[in-house]
């Protein structure tokens, strides 16, 4: 009922507009006419005076003006606004052509009727606008907002915050480091100053919340506008970067926590994917440890990519069935997908399921990651990552697989624990089997990976979400990071590249201090860091060191057709590895407890922890 008066009483209006300015335009340019008077005027014109009020409201309709709200009012709605009256003046026009009025009526009938229908709705904006501010003023919990990014975006979250009951967020000031727009007011918002200078306007004007609104910032953009809002201790949220504006707005609700991959720094790794299906499609594939973080996003990928047959092998049935049942969600029997569960330490069974299903390509990504579960337990390391390792890529060779490509990490390089130190070994086998057999063996090396299993993000998140304390090993220790798409990108990517005998090496950019990703954490949800959330420091652990490598001195580079893609240069590997690894497997089984010094005699670049009790 309340909608139907509200049209009704716009049309009403529209009416007396119409009949007002007919009538004032007359008057005006008639002055000496006093006989005939309003009631002569109206009779004399009044099918064209009908007409008009007629076009005025079916055009009012026909644009949406009657249904418009116009405290959400923009450009748009104003060019609608425009558009309906200019169409009801064409229909006053008539009345010119038929010499029934001058040229210079209908200018003077134009002004006031647009004056008029104008004001309305301008009046109506106006309103609108001083209650809702008034209203809001009166609000002690709104929250404080700084908009960063004075623009197209910053414009259209501030005039939500200004109108949208539901929000209890009030604009206070906006930044940008355009200089010309200094000083200005962005829908009644000053924007005092550039966006170095965040912390400084946080506190002047008691800001609780910063929306960063540049959804065109570059992954280093963004880095830098985070760290000077950071030094801030208030709430930071953001418009996603590239985000599509498909109806040419954005609301509160689309922003979005900052994400720490957003902190990285660098963009993602750009993939050819024409080049990943030249050599993936009508396939058949085998993925090992392929229920893992890694290993899953695999398949993923290889499923997405029309394979001949997928194979997914794991030793942990759950994480099997879980990327099992996702793949035939997704892909139902368009995908030929093979589960098996079994271990790459059972040398018979590794290589029944090799010759039985003859795969053409294999992505080994099974193994041992965690680096002091592996302190404690060096045999374990070796069985599986070592052991498994060549089980696996000596089937490879032998039933005549195309390729073969190694999960590798940057631990492998200058190794301090016996993971690496064992993934180290992993690298010496592939480049040995490349020169045993035809089949093309690679390794790609790279470092910690977001958000895979034992990842120290997922750590902070669930320290941070119990209260605390956040745990670091070392204040000044760094690690290199990357997603899990770019990972299984990298590893794609090299499986195209692979010529047999190479190891690559992803650029990750710079290291990231391991410390300062905890205060990052810890900020981004609202917290602040030694007060609500306390960081602990811990000690290095037994074989964890200060900061990773990507190579070895004496393997140098070369690049590929992608930038962030390198080649470690191939290094003599002894040519009795095979033999010695026969040896350590026997070695291993007896668990012995010399297997670290084992080790370090096959990798002399291993330096065992001298904090090592065994």
């Amino acid at each position: 009922m309340n909608k139907v008066f509200r049209v009704l009483t716009l049309v009403l209006l529209d009416i007396i507009f119409v009949v007002a300015a007919w009538l004032l335009a007359d008057v005006i340019l008639n002055l000496e006419m006093t006989e005939a008077g309003f009631e002569g005027i109206l009779k004399e014109n009044w099918y064209f005076l009908v007409a008009t009020i007629v076009a005025a409201i079916a055009f009012n309709f026909i644009f949406r003006i009657y249904t418009k709200l116009w405290k959400y009012a923009g450009l748009a709605d104003a060019l609608k606004l425009i558009g309906s009256a200019i169409c009801t003046i064409g229909v006053a026009t008539i009345s010119v052509i038929t010499e029934s009025h001058t040229k210079q009526w209908l200018i003077v009938f134009t002004v006031i009727y647009l004056v008029l229908f104008g004001a309305s709705r301008l009046f109506q904006r106006l309103f609108i606008m001083v209650d809702h501010s008034r209203n809001k003023r009166g609000n002690s919990k709104l929250k404080r907002t700084m908009i960063v990014g004075a623009g197209e975006t910053g414009s259209m979250l501030i005039k939500e915050m200004q109108f949208a009951d539901t929000l209890n967020l009030t604009p206070v000031c906006a930044l940008d480091d355009d200089e010309k727009k200094i000083g200005q007011y962005l829908n009644g918002v000053k924007i005092v100053g550039k966006i170095c200078d965040a912390e400084k306007f946080a506190q002047k004007y008691a800001v609780d919340e910063i929306i960063i609104a540049i959804p065109s910032a570059t992954r280093e953009q963004l880095k830098v506008i985070m760290d000077y809002c950071q030094q801030t201790d208030c709430n930071i949220k953001a418009v996603p970067r590239q985000y599509r504006f498909s109806d040419g707005k954005v609301s509160y609700a689309d922003l979005k926590k900052v994400s720490i991959l957003d902190l990285l720094g660098r963009e993602q790794i750009k993939v050819n994917l024409d080049e990943i299906m030249g050599y993936i499609e009508d396939r058949v594939v085998l993925v090992t440890g392929g229920g893992g973080s890694i290993g899953s996003e695999l398949c993923r990928q290889i499923a997405s990519h029309n394979p001949k047959q997928l194979i997914i092998l794991d030793i942990y049935e759950n994480n099997a069935y879980a990327i099992q049942q996702e793949l035939v969600r997704n892909y139902k029997d368009k995908l030929n997908l093979t589960v098996l569960i079994a271990s790459v330490r059972d040398e018979g069974k590794i290589d029944k399921v090799i010759a039985n299903y003859k795969p053409e390509i294999v992505f080994h990504a099974a193994a041992h990651k965690h680096v002091p579960l592996m302190e404690d337990s060096p045999n374990e390391a070796v069985k599986n990552n070592v052991i498994g390792t060549y089980n696996v890529a000596n089937s490879a060779g032998k039933h005549g697989v195309k390729r073969f490509i190694l999960i590798s990490t940057d631990k492998a390089v200058n190794p301090t624990n016996i993971m690496g130190a064992s993934k180290r070994m992993c690298e010496m086998i592939v480049q040995a089997m490349d020169k045993k057999y035809d089949t093309e063996y690679v390794a790609v090396r790279f470092g910690n990976v977001l958000g895979s299993n034992g990842s120290v993000v997922p750590l902070f998140e669930k320290q941070i979400a119990e209260g605390g304390p956040v745990t670091v090993t070392h204040k000044n220790i760094v690690r290199y990071f990357m997603t899990i798409p770019e990972a299984v990108s990298l590893v794609l990517q090299a499986g195209a590249y692979a010529k047999g005998g190479e190891i690559f090496v992803l650029d990750m950019g710079e290291q990231v201090k391991i410390y300062d990703l905890a205060v990052k954490m810890i900020k981004l949800s609202g917290l602040v860091p030694g007060e609500d959330i306390e960081i602990k420091i811990t000690g290095l652990r037994p074989g964890e060191k200060l900061y990773e490598e990507r190579l070895m001195e004496e393997e140098g580079l070369t690049k590929t057709a992608n930038d962030l893609i390198s080649i470690g240069k191939p290094l003599e590997v002894d040519k009795n590895l095979f033999t010695k690894i026969k040896e350590l497997k026997k070695l291993a089984y007896a668990e012995t407890d010399e297997m670290k010094e084992l080790v370090h005699g096959l990798v002399p670049t291993y330096t065992i922890d001298k904090r090592d009790k065994n």
